[in-house]
């Protein structure tokens, strides 16, 4: 069975590796801006695991996003709502920001135990969507929408939040009112509404329709005024030292987590667009090297950018011993293709399968995907990993081009010729010059090759020049190339 690394071990070791300091006061504060992704999980983690071992009062999560990566938000959302230290969400306005807490970020606002949200803010829209590699987005399909429905849902409720309003954020086909019953002001869903209906047909309760806060067909978005209007978000504080107020804390008692330098590198490593560039530096490199006798400056550069790649990605819990097993066997594979087999046929082809699926398999953290999401993002790493490849080939098919004209590579390329004209012959022209014109008869019929008995009695091997030549027929050589006597019939 093969063992996958723990992901709390990961996360100690990115931790130690990467601190983020101190904190000193009651609550902790951290920014989760712009596109969420796999990085973005693990510093809320980070965040989360600080937060429980330092007893904060509160781990207020500022966000401000249009949303990003389904597997990512469900990886801070479960870290969130699985925290021991109360939880806050604050979307919040900042003149370099959206006010947004879109998709993703509604998932992520919900699964915290408290949500404010600054004046002229917004939260919803949270439907997953389908990513083809090369196509548009379009919406999930209906066992996806039903799945992040459920989770969301879920988050919901166990924070004390609406969950037809967060039901309503993710599926289109749900409608959500507000009504008073008996005096008091609930959320209610279609099937809601019609139940209360009949209960007020029956005469046990008194019914009072509010208004409708969405209707089917139109996903749920919601200002900061309609949240705290409807009581699913706690306040609308404007600045930070407004949020302290009403949480009962201090300004100062606030400390604000932002990435460390050595964070900022572990987000630049493994990004799509790095990503890519060390697959192609890594391929070209494995292949110049196994291409040429030692292990030199090739090698070392193949060494370092694979081990850049999976050291990067295994900091954020995606590498486990699979992905290594398979990427060494492939290469094992690879070397073996190309240094002892001639020619390039199943163990080439399969350890370059094994290669690219490792490399896929680093990219992500599940192996085998379910879900319409996860199938979604194995289209996007294998675009990645094989466009890198195929740029590498590409790339190694220019060198191939370019190499042996440059003299700095003169050594990986034979770059010298034997001209016949310089001597360099398979046999000298002499012999050839007297073969030239001679007459001979066919021993066995030329197909086109076989042999002739020249007029001397000497038997050569010839071949016609591409005709049927039957036994006994009399030929004439017509030209010598090196070894390849070519004859023709004799007029």
């Amino acid at each position: 069975m093969v063992l996958r690394i723990r992901k709390s071990a990961l996360l100690l070791l990115f931790a130690l590796l990467f601190p983020v300091g101190p904190a000193w006061g009651e609550a902790l504060l951290v920014e989760l801006r712009g596109t969420i992704d796999r990085f973005q999980a693990v510093y809320i983690q980070r965040a989360v695991e600080r937060a429980q071992r330092e007893e904060a009062e509160y781990l207020i999560v500022e966000i401000d996003t249009f949303g990003g990566l389904v597997d990512s938000a469900l990886r801070i959302a479960s870290a969130l709502g699985s925290s021991s230290v109360p939880t806050v969400a604050w979307v919040a306005s900042q003149p370099d920001g959206t006010s947004v807490s879109w998709s993703a970020g509604a998932l992520i606002a919900l699964a915290t135990n408290r949500i404010y949200m600054s004046p002229g803010t917004s939260i919803g829209a949270a439907a997953p969507v389908v990513q083809a590699p090369g196509a548009e987005s379009s919406a999930a399909d209906e066992k996806t929408v039903s799945a992040i429905r459920g989770q969301i849902a879920a988050l919901a409720e166990k924070n004390g939040h609406s969950t037809v309003i967060a039901r309503a954020m993710v599926d289109p086909a749900l409608e959500a009112y507000l009504v008073e019953v008996d005096g008091e002001e609930r959320i209610v869903d279609r099937d809601g509404l019609d139940s209360l209906r009949r209960g007020e047909e029956s005469g046990t309760l008194q019914l009072s329709l509010l208004r409708t806060i969405v209707e089917a067909g139109s996903l749920l978005t919601l200002t900061a005024g309609e949240m705290l209007s409807l009581g699913v978000s706690a306040g609308s504080p404007a600045t930070l030292d407004e949020l302290a107020g009403m949480l009962d804390l201090d300004r100062g008692a606030i400390t604000r987590i932002t990435p460390a330098p050595a964070d900022r590198v572990v987000a630049v490593l493994t990004s799509t667009g790095f990503t890519s560039l060390l697959i192609l530096i890594g391929i070209v490199a494995v292949f110049l090297e196994v291409s040429n006798p030692g292990f030199g400056l090739p090698g070392t550069v193949a060494v370092a950018a694979f081990a850049t790649l999976f050291a990067g990605n295994m900091l954020l819990g995606r590498v486990g011993s699979l992905e290594i097993i398979l990427f060494m066997v492939g290469l094992v594979l690879l070397v073996f293709e190309i240094l002892i087999i001639p020619g390039f046929g199943v163990a080439g082809i399969t350890g370059l399968a094994a290669i690219a699926t490792s490399l896929i398999l680093s990219l992500q953290e599940f192996v085998v995907p379910e879900q319409a999401w996860q199938w979604e993002l194995v289209g996007r790493n294998a675009l990645v990993v094989l466009g890198s490849m195929a740029l590498a080939l590409f790339a190694l098919l220019i060198m191939a081009m370019i190499i042996p004209r440059r003299p700095f590579f003169s050594r990986l390329a034979l770059v010298t010729t034997q001209d016949a004209a310089m001597g360099y012959s398979a046999q000298p022209e002499s012999v050839a010059a007297e073969l030239l014109g001679k007459s001979g008869t066919v021993r066995g019929d030329l197909r086109p090759a076989g042999s002739v008995i020249l007029e001397n009695g000497e038997v050569i091997t010839v071949e016609s020049e591409g005709e049927y030549v039957e036994r006994g027929a009399r030929v004439t050589v017509s030209r010598v190339d090196g070894n390849r006597v070519v004859v023709r019939r004799s007029s």
